[in-house]
């Protein structure tokens, strides 16, 4: 098949649990290639939607999130007295690049990657669960699905981040929830407990439909345009097996399509999540679409357009390649195993 074709033989000898084992060392090195492949943009990517923010919600001083590809982060804004420094910091941002250059002389590089720890917690699980199903799913839709293996990368992927996504989203509501009331561990589980017995147990999954309209797409696009993409490539340079350099290659276009194409599900999330503690019922996403429209025109679906391919594609990069040769260090260690044992 098309899409098997450039697969590395042999993977199929790796179990589930090796595979996941591959999973949290990507989870761990990606945050810290990502601040040097991508310098700022987890920093300055906020300050573009703080300028969103104010255009749409001028009266709101509450917080505002943004999303790295794998989480969102909430930072808390209110009246200004919550903000961290460069947040409060004045100054204009003409574009990506003077952004980042005003942030590291005002704060130190340092600041570039600030939000490193939580950011680890929580890409540990969403990363086994999400790469490890994602795997499982297509080889087993191989065997099912006949002459339309060419969708396979597009149903995998698409079913991955939705398992991955309702696994983790009350641990992302949990963070959050503490993040913008500054709540103690016990005061957290009293919240919880209040709010399960109101509402239920579902009240834990609470945005977990903006997040799915948002992910979900963005994983099937990726997924799909990556394996053509290296099937593509390895043609190309004659290859039986892809190389890390051309996984890298294929993660950093087929991360970039998706995420132009993805952009305006990521604004409406963003600005859903700005409205967060307002008593008023929140816009459904597409009356919040329309007003984005009405308000800033089509551009104002795309904003944050460049920061977040310049962020996106390294990221999508990192983060197969680095799982690709995790699998490749598994497969070769089964055999020399399975040849010691003959």
């Amino acid at each position: 098949p098309l899409l098997q074709g450039c697969s590395s033989p042999g993977l199929a000898m790796i179990r589930p649990l090796l595979q996941g084992c591959s999973s949290p060392v990507l989870a761990m090195i990606r945050p810290l290639m990502q601040g040097c492949s991508s310098p700022g943009l987890a920093v300055i990517r906020p300050l573009l939607s703080r300028v969103m923010a104010v255009l749409l919600f001028p009266a709101s001083g509450k917080c505002f999130l943004y999303c790295n590809g794998l989480m969102d982060h909430l930072y808390v804004c209110q009246n200004g007295n919550g903000c961290t420094a460069w947040y409060k910091a004045p100054g204009r941002f003409t574009g990506t690049l003077d952004a980042f250059v005003k942030i590291t002389r005002n704060e130190g590089i340092r600041s570039l990657w600030s939000g490193l720890p939580p950011t680890l917690v929580m890409a540990v699980p969403a990363t086994v669960i999400y790469f490890t199903t994602y795997d499982q799913l297509r080889d087993y839709l191989h065997t099912r699905m006949g002459s339309w293996n060419h969708y396979i990368p597009l149903l995998a992927g698409a079913l991955a981040r939705l398992g991955a996504v309702t696994v983790i989203s009350p641990l992302e509501l949990i963070r959050t929830k503490m993040q913008s009331q500054q709540l103690s561990y016990r005061e957290l589980r009293v919240c919880i407990q209040s709010a399960v017995a109101q509402d239920g147990w579902l009240s834990l999954w609470r945005g977990w439909g903006p997040t799915v309209l948002r992910d979900v797409p963005f994983s099937a696009l990726y997924w799909f345009n990556y394996e053509l993409v290296r099937t593509w490539l390895c043609r190309q340079a004659w290859l039986d097996g892809a190389t890390f350099m051309v996984s890298f290659a294929s993660g950093a276009i087929s991360g970039t399509v998706a995420a132009v194409l993805t952009l305006p599900f990521d604004v409406v999330k963003t600005q859903r999540q700005i409205e967060l503690g307002d008593t008023s019922k929140p816009s459904s996403t597409w009356l919040l679409m329309q007003r984005i429209r009405a308000e800033s025109g089509t551009r104002g679906l795309f904003a944050g357009f460049l920061p977040r391919v310049i962020k996106v594609a390294p990221a999508c990069a990192i983060m197969i390649s680095t799982y690709e040769f995790g699998k490749s260090f598994f497969q070769k260690l089964n055999q020399e195993q399975q040849l010691r044992g003959l």
